[in-house]
Parts: C-alpha cells; sequence; structure tokens
C-alpha cells in the first residue's frame, strides 16, 4: 500500500488553466496535461499530479481542475469539488485498483443536488490503516464509515470521485433492475476466528478442530 502519493492509470486531459494561477488568473482558459499520479492527505479532496507540455510538473490540483481532451472549455460547465467528490481522503494510505469486471462500463452517480450524472469508470481509490503499532484516527476500517471513490469520466466532459452507495452501474448482460436500493448501512465486523473453538493442542499438522472448553 502507498504512502502519500501513488501511481494511477495514466490520464491525458485538458486543465482549466486558472489552477495553475492560484485561481487568479487565465480564468476560461484550458490546456493539455497528463494526470498521472494522485496525493492522499487525509481530511483534504482527492488530489492530483500532472505534467504539462512544457515539461512541468504541478502538484496536488482538486477533480474539479480538470476536463476531457474531447472537449471544448466552453462546452463544459464548471462544477465544485463538492459537486464531483463527495468525501475526502480518509488516510495518507491509499491503494488504486481498476477492477477489471468496472473496467470501462457505464454508471451513473446521485449528486447532492439530486440530479443523476452518467460517466464511464476509469478507476477506485481506497483507504486502509497500514500497521496496528500506528494509532488509527481514521474512519477508513470502520464498517459504517469506510468509503472508496470510484473515478469517472462523466458524459459532461467532467470528471467525478464517488463512492458506491452514490452509483449504480449498467453492464449490458447483467444489470437488469433500475431502482433505487434500500440497503442498510453495514456495521458488522466480519471476523472468521471469532467463535466458540480451538485447535487441539498437539504437534499435529492435520490437527483436530474442538470445542472451547471455558472450564480450563
Amino acid at each position: 500500500m502507498a504512502y502519500l502519493n501513488a501511481n494511477i492509470p495514466p490520464i491525458y486531459c485538458k486543465i482549466r488553466r486558472e489552477y495553475l494561477y492560484d485561481l487568479e488568473e487565465h480564468k476560461g482558459e484550458s490546456g493539455d496535461c497528463v494526470i498521472f499520479g494522485f496525493t492522499s492527505i487525509s481530511g483534504r479532496a482527492l488530489l492530483f499530479n500532472i505534467m504539462l507540455p512544457n515539461g512541468a510538473c504541478y502538484w496536488r490540483l482538486p477533480i474539479s481542475a480538470f476536463f476531457q481532451k474531447e472537449f471544448e472549455r466552453k462546452d463544459v460547465p464548471d462544477m465544485s469539488v463538492d459537486e464531483l467528490e463527495l468525501w475526502n481522503s480518509f488516510s495518507y494510505h491509499p491503494a488504486v485498483t481498476c477492477f477489471d469486471w468496472l473496467d470501462g462500463i457505464n454508471g451513473k452517480y446521485l449528486g447532492r443536488d439530486k440530479k443523476f450524472y452518467h460517466g464511464k469508470y476509469l478507476f477506485t481509490i481506497d483507504w486502509a490503516h497500514p500497521d496496528v503499532n500506528i494509532l488509527d484516527t481514521e474512519h477508513s476500517e470502520i464498517p459504517q464509515e469506510h468509503k472508496c471513490a470510484h473515478i469517472m469520466a462523466l458524459k459532461n466532459g467532467n470528471y467525478a470521485a464517488q463512492p458506491n452507495n452514490r452509483i449504480i452501474w449498467h453492464v449490458n448482460s447483467y444489470t437488469t433492475d433500475n431502482d433505487w436500493p434500500d440497503y442498510k448501512v453495514q456495521t458488522t465486523y466480519w471476523d472468521a476466528e471469532d467463535g466458540d473453538w480451538v485447535t487441539e493442542d498437539s504437534d499435529r499438522m492435520f490437527y483436530n478442530i474442538e470445542e472451547k472448553n471455558d472450564d480450563r
């Protein structure tokens, strides 16, 4: 698992140039870039690292800074970070995965404005706590608090980062129900070893499993 910075599948796209000038200059302008990395700072928005055509690298930009290269700036709505991304990073320790099952499929997420935004899956960012010897002050491993971030290329030209409980995916050969789910949040800590049994006290390779005797 990475610490702080992680590689992501490269995204050739465009940047809203005002983000290169601390939002003070070049508003309404755009240019090419490649997003190649991700920075995870607990309590901050997802941050992305890029290279520009002049060879410069620029670090830690929000997802709202970018739009897809096939679009012209005037045709893409400017959306705020909290419209495109519901939650901040949960930890300094991210994992980046492109799930084969989700790769390239279409989906829609429900925004804060109660509207659906359609797009295509790119990859997933998830978080965990790396070491039991480090005090865990985060929420990444609390069942009811955990969220991942699926990175999507939206049909309106923007990119988004949304959790499982805001997205419905469409797989032509599998998904047949379009109803919005009414599932409950998971609160259970699943543990296969939390039972009333012990292994026998011997050096046998193929040991027996016995009922736990609290009288011993």
